[in-house]
């Protein structure tokens, strides 16, 4: 039996990798779409905003008319529109989130924990199987390398993208952290310029580009007096997001409310 399955933000590049890769998985089902207000794709077919077949479904600008018939809610959109499905959806048959987006504000961060005990959340910055191995690479060379290595780390994405940095870059951050025991909100370093820019000891830097159509490059460097080791991902393409998303969806499907990460997923 398919998993039905709506998507936030269809018309969007996201939510078009998702209708089309999720469109080729005989387990899973397209049954609703949505897009803000007053977006020129609304009414149009889900299938053809993927680049595909009609599916008969259109894209609406209601999450719980998109969501009526299905049983997972994926979310790649914006913190505001995100926060607000969670608490519309409250009221349909949806009993699973995928939840993409990224920069919320603390705050905004409290609301998805209490919508957890009524919703099974996935929760990721970035769905990528390579991102999410490289986060435990990431955590196992900080718990391994001593303190006089320096941690950096440097990512880039599109002009469009408005969040700094991305969502996936504290990810390893949080990792990093992790790794020495130590916490990240204290050794973040997100801002250096002028005559005070020297580097502090034991902090974790953060460098952003934003540019052209890069969709997500992320490195973390651990440099010594001797030495450096860099960590990097790049990705090639959204599809590599979309399939994480719905290998999510399916896990998601099979579980009970809580708040998870893409490494209960897996099993990392």
């Amino acid at each position: 039996m398919s998993i039905q399955l709506a998507i936030a933000g269809a018309a969007g590049r996201m939510g078009r990798a998702l209708v089309a890769a999720a469109c080729s998985d005989d387990g899973l089902e397209i049954v609703g779409g949505s897009e803000r207000p007053g977006n020129p794709a609304l009414g149009a077919d889900l299938g053809v905003l993927a680049g595909g077949d009609a599916l008969g479904i259109a894209c609406v600008d209601s999450p719980v008319e998109a969501a009526q018939a299905a049983q997972v809610w994926i979310d790649f959109t914006a913190p505001a529109a995100s926060l607000s499905a969670l608490s519309a959806l409250r009221d349909t048959g949806v009993k699973a989130i995928v939840l993409g987006t990224t920069g919320f504000e603390p705050a905004q961060e409290a609301l998805i924990t209490q919508a957890a005990h009524h919703f099974c959340i996935v929760r990721s910055g970035n769905f990528s199987l390579g991102i999410n191995l490289l986060m435990g690479l990431v955590k196992q060379a900080a718990e391994r390398l001593g303190p006089d290595w320096d941690i950096e780390i440097f990512e880039a994405h599109h002009r469009r993208k408005v969040d700094a940095p991305s969502g996936t870059a504290l990810m390893l951050g949080q990792a990093a952290a992790d790794g020495r025991g130590v916490s990240h909100t204290e050794i973040a370093a997100y801002d250096r310029h002028g005559v005070t820019a020297a580097r502090k000891s034991g902090e974790i830097g953060y460098a952003v580009a934003r540019g052209g159509g890069i969709i997500g490059d992320h490195e973390v460097m651990f440099a010594s007096e001797d030495e450096v080791i860099r960590f990097s991902h790049s990705a090639l393409n959204r599809a590599i997001f979309a399939k994480g998303a719905l290998a999510a969806a399916r896990w998601a499907a099979g579980h009970g409310p809580g708040l998870y990460t893409m490494s209960d997923v897996l099993g990392l």
